[in-house]
């Protein structure tokens, strides 16, 4: 069973004096200092975290704590990239969880390495080591001076490094700096990863070349269903630079030994392959009616108090159940969303009899090895996974996927490298998809206009069909094989690890009663998984909406109906606070909503605000948008306000909000997948339009200081806020409720029907 789901970092620490939390959830399956921590003599620190770049600045981050805590200097910290014959296992890197979980035991291994060195410092200099002091790695007597320090009266880290051995567990007993002493935490540092990419200089996985390295491309059908008939593979063979020819099954793919002879090679192959096709697809354009009619799992996830009466009376929505109640009901939803990176995926592979080495971009190495072990019917330990960033990840994409491809392609050439890619059209017709997701609540009011009860009903596919977490492989092509794998039925995790379909849908605000309940779908026509924050997106767009709706119907300020429902100090603050930023209750904000709305070619103005704890124990997000409504929604600003704890590096959580709310804009109003009967009809940017960059709203963004609280992660934070408070800003500019999201010119104009 994977890390993510078995341990949950809420639970998987134990108390300290206090009440501190002292033992990492990393730590326990992890627990050697030496898996973590190396000192180099050349003077530096090497850090091996089981955490992974994916353009979200975590290197850096942990960089920093491991500076703060050991006291050298951020230039002397080295991270190692990930790979499972070098790295700790600490499963995917996901969920906005790896200042939490990485971040956690980087802090508990550096502060009880610290105490082992001074220790030792202590020993050879002939003092009590609280008399010593740690400058960049040099330990000396307090109140010695550099200049005047002799060989007995200092020392450092890697003068002392041989004799201390990191071979031992983390106790749990060692206690990091105090909050108030932090002088590299807290503070802006320069992303580790940005000079490189900043000057085009190799560091991606597309860049990486290996001596003698070949290429490979795999030929996909275009429906989902369709069976390979027949494809001239002579004819293929006989190119120029081919150097074989893969047939297994359905799967289909060419090695060659320069990438343009692959692709040269790939697109003749594709052109004489025939397949088979079936009508295997829901009806794009009714998705509602259609994850309504299919058998589901259903689990009531939470329930608070008992359910009023109104929550059992028939009602029309507005109508009154009783004479001082009212029931008003609602229905949202979204298509299916591709993840739609810029960066294709790619994978290096070589195949050796004993030994399978891969070079992948997947957020989870150990998981990867796990399925190619299983794919491959080969142990895990003549496996070799190696991380190399990507050009962008926002979930469960095409990496894994890609890796087994080039295995795959590697297998027919041993010895060899080989490096494979996808195309544009195999990147957003085959990359796994977030679900289509329907949404339908239902609020009692009473008289005096509060909500008394409450009623969340979440119906889509699961969000995980991640590697590692089945007895068989969930990867792409192994369900293509001659001797195929059965294709996964995708799964939810625990919500008490964040929930996949059900991910915020539990109020943070102050309800006397509810019931939440999941639908998750036993049928799987499209391939889903994780994509960035989940059922969170439309769960957030759905519950703050239907807010929004409510205090419209009650004739009250979308404000302070929120803040009339909520006591958690920190959710008043953020909400407090984007607000002020966003200017609430000035000029735009009401002035179109009130007279009934507008035509949608009016070029109205309006303001809606959104709020969410990310999984109701991360970080706090509050978002005021300004949008314009013309011939389509233009988002013009977007004013945040997040609360993530102690913060790490505060340009690395700006930036994480900023590229978050970005994205959720471009999801919000842009992104769904089209099909047909049988196949996605998606497959390039003309067909999967996302925002422009002269769509990109400005952003601006309020930080919560908050050094006395546990650091959690900001990269998910914004995503269902944003979306909510662009659909609110809508209604605000035109007086019409758009409950379909994306808001195109589209589902507005049927919104207005």
């Amino acid at each position: 069973m994977n890390l993510a789901f078995r341990l949950n970092p809420a639970t998987a620490l134990r108390a300290g004096p206090g009440g501190e939390r002292i033992r990492a959830a990393s730590l326990a399956v992890n627990p050697r200092l030496g898996q973590w921590l190396r000192f180099d003599a050349s003077g530096f620190v090497e850090v091996r975290p089981g955490k992974v770049e994916i353009g979200q600045g975590i290197v850096t981050a942990l960089a920093q704590i491991v500076a703060e805590e050991l006291d050298v200097a951020l230039a002397r910290v080295r991270m190692i990239p990930a790979g499972t014959d070098t790295s700790p296992d600490e499963a995917v890197t996901s969920g906005s969880l790896s200042i939490q979980e990485s971040g956690a035991a980087l802090r508990q291994v550096a502060a009880q390495t610290r105490a082992l060195f001074l220790n030792a410092a202590a020993k050879r200099l002939g003092v009590a080591h609280d008399k010593l002091v740690i400058e960049d790695g040099a330990i000396r007597i307090h109140g010695v001076s550099t200049s005047s320090a002799a060989a007995k009266s200092e020392t450092s880290y890697w003068t002392l490094a041989p004799a201390i051995h990191l071979d031992i567990e983390a106790s749990g007993e060692a206690k990091p700096k105090p909050r108030t002493d932090h002088r590299i935490v807290g503070t802006p540092a320069q992303r580790l990863d940005l000079p490189q990419k900043i000057f085009g200089l190799p560091r991606l996985i597309h860049d990486l070349v290996l001596p003698g390295m070949l290429h490979g491309r795999v030929v996909r059908p275009g429906a989902r269903a369709a069976q390979l008939l027949g494809a001239d593979l002579d004819a293929i063979r006989a190119l120029p630079g081919v150097v074989a020819v893969v047939r297994d099954g359905n799967f289909l793919g060419v090695v060659a030994a320069t990438e343009a002879q692959a692709t040269h090679a790939a697109d003749k192959l594709g052109a004489s392959a025939q397949w088979s096709e079936a009508a295997t697809l829901p009806a794009a354009h009714d998705l509602v009616t259609w994850l309504r009619a299919q058998p589901v799992e259903t689990k009531v996830i939470d329930q608070r108090g008992e359910p009023s009466e109104a929550s059992v009376t028939p009602s029309s929505a507005g109508a009154p159940a009783r004479a001082d109640t009212r029931t008003l009901r609602a229905t949202y939803s979204r298509g299916y969303l591709a993840h739609a990176s810029i960066g294709l995926s790619c994978a290096l592979a070589q195949w050796q009899p004993e030994r399978l080495e891969v070079w992948s971009h997947s957020q989870g190495i150990f998981n990867l090895r796990t399925d190619l072990a299983l794919a491959f019917a080969r142990s895990a330990d003549s496996i070799v996974v190696h991380h190399v960033e990507g050009a962008g990840c926002y979930g469960h994409n095409g990496a894994d996927d890609v890796a087994y491809d080039a295995a795959l392609l590697a297998r027919a050439v041993p010895g060899r490298p080989l490096r494979a890619q996808w195309t544009r059209a195999q990147e957003l017709g085959w990359g796994p998809f977030s679900p289509a997701m329907c949404v339908d609540l239902e609020a009692m009011i009473d008289g005096s206009g509060a909500i008394t009860g409450w009623k969340h009903d979440v119906i889509s596919n699961g969000h995980g069909t991640r590697p590692g977490r089945a007895k068989t492989p969930a990867l792409l092509a192994a369900t293509h094989l001659e001797k195929a794998f059965d294709p996964l039925i995708a799964v939810n995790a625990p919500l008490a690890a964040g929930g996949g379909s059900e991910r915020n849908a539990v109020p943070l605000y102050d309800f006397p009663s509810w019931t939440i309940t999941n639908h998750r779908l036993l049928t799987m026509p499209l391939r889903t998984s994780a994509l960035r924050s989940l059922g969170g997106h439309c769960n957030v767009f759905a519950l703050e909406s239907f807010i929004d709706e409510i205090a419209h119907t009650l004739n009250q300020d979308a404000l302070a109906f929120r803040l009339r429902h909520l006591s958690d100090p920190r959710a008043i603050e953020v909400v407090q606070r984007a607000a002020r930023l966003g200017k609430w209750g000035e000029a735009e904000s009401g002035s179109t909503a009130q007279t009934g709305g507008a035509t949608i070619f009016g070029a109205s103005h309006g303001k809606g605000i959104g709020f969410a704890k990310y999984k109701n124990t991360g970080a706090y997000c509050a978002v005021v948008a300004e949008v314009e409504v013309a011939r389509e929604v233009r988002v013009l600003k977007l004013s945040i306000a997040v609360d993530v704890g102690l913060i790490i590096n505060p340009d690395g959580v700006r930036n994480q909000i900023e590229g978050g709310a970005i994205q959720a804009a471009s999801m919000t109003l842009k992104e769904t997948v089209t099909f047909d009967a049988s196949r996605v009809t998606s497959d390039a940017w003309e067909r999967y339009p996302i925002l422009k960059f002269s769509e990109v709203p400005q952003v601006e963004i309020d930080l919560i200081a908050r050094p006395d609280h546990p650091a959690v992660g900001a990269g998910e934070a914004a995503h269902g806020p944003v979306g909510a408070a662009i659909a609110n800003a809508v209604f605000n500019a035109i007086g019409v409720r758009v409950r379909a999201m994306p808001l195109t010119p589209e589902n507005v104009a049927a919104a207005m029907a």
